[in-house]
């Protein structure tokens, strides 16, 4: 019989256990922000939290313009581990880039040499340089781009993207090319982890090997000697672009007083002739969302591991009745830096009771977090106490619930009429039994 208990009891544990976790991925929440964007697709995040300050658009497929070099460098830099690795500056290459028209980065004054990959990437993002995405999609494909452009799209799946496809690593304007903020937002994280990128998108000038004059960023945010009015002072990167069909494209972050921001701005209204004022906007909308962001926006902490959140009925336990629940983690997130106390709620998801036995550190629910009433986050709660099963509730509760159970009740259904027709036949069978017994 412990026997018994004690692996019913074990299986309880890892029902309990196996609630799924929680994901603290978090949506937007609905700021008043005043900035008028020119950008028909925004999507801007907290570094730190992960979490949607600001989003205008950002599901919509958009052409990505060279913001796709970014997933070119994370397919390069995936694919070849030592970037001192030396790769060939093949003409017959070259000449595909070069007399299509399209701006590169002066790797044709290499031809036949062999540069470094750290080289070839700089030469990737700052000047936005076609040659270098087919230099690197060339050699990673062994001769065939299409293969390199397979291992793009397999590593968008592998990231997350929903709604990516491409179809050449420079960018440029394709049908069954594109992209959304929402998308390219994840790539560009999953960019920042990878080796040297933070790096490369950070730097205004770069001078390759064997070179004269430098490599110079496109990226007005981080220059600023030549960056002029769009120069802005917290800015650290990252990839800007522009085509026809893509307008103007840009991926930003920013740092100040510890807080970092990334911003997605995609499809902003192309300079349509030499005669109009000359804008960046993309460049200006990431600005002032960053100023908003920094001047406005401030971290909170309304719940920490140790904040009670509620308590949980409990069965089956001798002299516990309920339970104590806590974040499993400090909830740290965004927000106006006027907020007042109330705005912020924390609702559990569930309080149907649990059983004992719970250890404590365990996940017994989730709670949706709420500010103003706007659900912009979800939490595990995990029980803060240990709480053995009582062997006496635990059987008395494990026999009343198969009592009470709708196949135990139809069990015992069917063997209430086998039983009575057992008794049935059996009274009619004796009946002729006794009948041929009578003496004629």
């Amino acid at each position: 019989m412990k026997k018994r208990i004690r692996f019913l009891s074990l299986v309880l544990l890892i029902i309990v256990a196996a609630v799924p976790a929680a994901s603290l991925s978090a949506s937007a929440i609905t700021f008043d922000c005043k900035v008028n964007t020119h950008s028909d697709s925004i999507l801007m995040i907290n570094l730190d939290t992960g979490m949607e300050v600001y989003s205008k658009d950002p599901d919509t497929r958009r052409y990505p313009a060279a913001l796709t070099k970014i997933m070119t460098y994370i397919v390069t830099v995936e694919n070849i581990k030592d970037l001192d690795t030396r790769i060939e500056i093949k003409e017959k290459i070259l000449d595909k880039v070069v007399n299509s028209g399209l701006a590169c980065s002066g790797l044709d004054w290499h031809t036949g040499q062999k540069l470094t990959v750290t080289d070839i990437l700089y030469a990737l993002m700052l000047p936005r340089g076609n040659d270098a995405a087919i230099v690197l999609a060339d050699y990673i494909g062994g001769g065939d781009v299409s293969a390199f452009v397979k291992l793009m799209n397999e590593k968008a799946q592998e990231i997350g993207c929903e709604d990516t496809r491409f179809t050449n690593p420079t960018g440029v304007d394709s049908a069954d090319q594109y992209t959304t903020a929402r998308d390219m937002m994840k790539i560009c994280r999953y960019a920042l982890g990878t080796p040297l990128f933070s790096k490369v998108v950070s730097t205004p000038s770069y001078l390759m090997e064997g070179d004269d004059y430098p490599l110079v960023t496109t990226n007005n945010m981080i220059d600023a000697s030549r960056g002029g009015d769009y120069f802005y002072t917290y800015a650290t990167g990252i990839q800007n672009g522009e085509t026809d069909k893509g307008g103007m494209c840009l991926a930003a972050s920013a740092l100040c007083d510890g807080y970092a921001y990334l911003c997605i701005c995609l499809h902003a209204p192309l300079n349509q002739s030499d005669a109009e004022e000359y804008h960046e906007y993309c460049m200006e909308d990431a600005t002032e969302l960053f100023r908003w962001a920094f001047l406005n926006l401030t971290f909170k902490s309304p719940a920490t591991k140790d904040t009670p959140i509620c308590e949980q009925p409990i069965k089956n336990a001798w002299d516990t009745q309920s339970i104590l629940l806590v974040p499993d983690t400090d909830l740290n997130i965004v927000l106006p830096a006027d907020v007042k106390e109330g705005d912020i709620t924390i609702v559990p998801d569930s309080t149907d009771p649990i059983n004992a036995p719970v250890s404590k550190g365990d996940v017994v629910t989730t709670a949706t977090v709420y500010y103003k009433g706007e659900p912009f986050d979800t939490i595990n709660l995990v029980s803060n106490e240990d709480v053995s099963a009582s062997p006496i509730l635990f059987f008395t509760h494990g026999v009343d619930k198969v009592l009470t159970s709708p196949w135990f009740l139809i069990a015992v259904g069917v063997v209430i009429v086998l039983f009575i027709i057992f008794v049935s036949v059996s009274s009619s069978y004796n009946k002729k039994k006794r009948k041929k017994q009578k003496p004629e």
